[in-house]
């Protein structure tokens, strides 16, 4: 993971316009290799609106979901994470459609198709329309439609929304929390998109090495309780040891569900209550088993002046992310929390497949 970049503002801005028009149901239009993919994001658009005018319909959808819908990708030996178009004789509904591209339906809805694919016209620009999906917290699946779109933009700026994490420090004040009454939080926002991130500093700062934990933001673990999971506890488990140490600071990333977004979280719940594990829930919904991009801490860290740190983490990923952007980690504390008949399953997952460790 390369530090943060300042790269060109518009870009960014041009993308954060379209995520912002797929999660409305409004089209946008990816131009590369000399033309244009004009899509409709299937979740949030007015299917039946269109599917009525529409004598045949071309859907784009992951490759993984494709793999699930036992589809070739006819350029998976190049690029085996290409998505997929699929043609589909009409007349379609909006429900077949959404149980085409959602796999918590595939129980309710075994048998699919015939499907026909076909070959893509602009590969970048549906890798492209992919990422903006998962930015955008949405299923990765569209509808390819004729009509040009009035949102446009190019697949480099997708790729510069990704890299224009540039972040500024919007508001402080000091918040007394349970954990420690001598607390200070700072507010982080995204120039790009407007996210919020969030920095609490525990405890009276001095010139000795802070304890820090980086969690990432989830409703159902820090606020509801939800015991699939270990975030809460974690989280809570961080501030103590903070209040013990000379001072800390708690960094709350608003990457929820590592970075899929909270209802494609819900969704990867869905599919592990029907057997699967967490990390082949997210493969399942078309995105990457941990999205998060960790350079966000990073920059949160060295905006506030800190530089080499003590981190609580049990995720090696997380040492090589701040690593790579310049935080020295003088020491790696495992983070220790007693499992739950709830989450046991998930903390094996965890340590068995992505490498989580004490």
């Amino acid at each position: 993971m390369t530090a943060p970049v300042a790269l060109d503002s518009k870009a960014a801005r041009r993308a954060a316009r379209a995520i912002d028009a797929l999660r409305r149901g409004w089209p946008i239009a990816i131009e590369s290799d000399g033309g244009a993919l004009n899509l409709l994001p299937v979740e949030t658009t007015d299917l039946d609106q269109h599917l009525s005018a529409q004598s045949q319909i071309r859907l784009l959808i992951s490759s993984s979901r494709a793999d699930t819908l036992k589809l070739l990708n006819q350029r998976a030996s190049a690029d085996p994470a290409l998505p997929v178009q699929i043609n589909l004789a009409g007349p379609v509904n909006s429900a077949e459609i959404i149980a085409i591209v959602d796999p918590v339906l595939d129980m309710r809805h075994p048998m699919k198709g015939p499907f026909r694919s076909e070959e893509l016209g602009h590969p970048e620009a549906a890798k492209a329309a992919m990422e903006l999906a998962r930015h955008g917290g949405l299923l990765p699946a569209f509808l390819i439609i004729d009509e040009p779109a009035e949102d446009r933009l190019q697949t480099e700026d997708v790729a510069a929304y990704a890299d224009s994490n540039a972040l500024v420090i919007s508001a402080h004040a000091k918040l007394p929390v349970a954990a420690n009454t001598n607390a200070h939080i700072y507010g982080f926002r995204s120039e790009a998109d407007s996210t919020d991130h969030i920095a609490l500093v525990v405890g009276e700062r001095d010139d000795t090495t802070p304890v820090v934990r980086l969690h990432s933001e989830c409703l159902t673990g820090d606020v509801l309780g939800s015991l699939k999971c270990d975030c809460g506890p974690q989280l809570h488990a961080a501030l103590a040891q903070m209040s013990e140490a000379n001072w800390g600071v708690l960094l709350y990333l608003r990457q929820e569900g590592r970075g899929i977004g909270l209802i494609n979280k819900l969704r990867a719940y869905a599919l592990q209550d029907q057997g699967f594990d967490t990390v082949d829930a997210n493969q399942r919904l078309g995105f990457a088993i941990d999205a998060r991009d960790f350079s966000i801490a990073a920059q949160m860290l060295q905006r506030l002046g800190i530089g080499k740190i003590k981190l609580m983490t049990n995720n090696p990923e997380k040492v090589e992310g701040l690593e790579g952007c310049g935080i020295a980690v003088a020491d790696r504390l495992p983070v220790k929390i007693t499992a739950n008949p709830h989450n046991e399953f998930y903390l094996d997952t965890k340590r068995d497949r992505t490498g989580h460790k004490l």
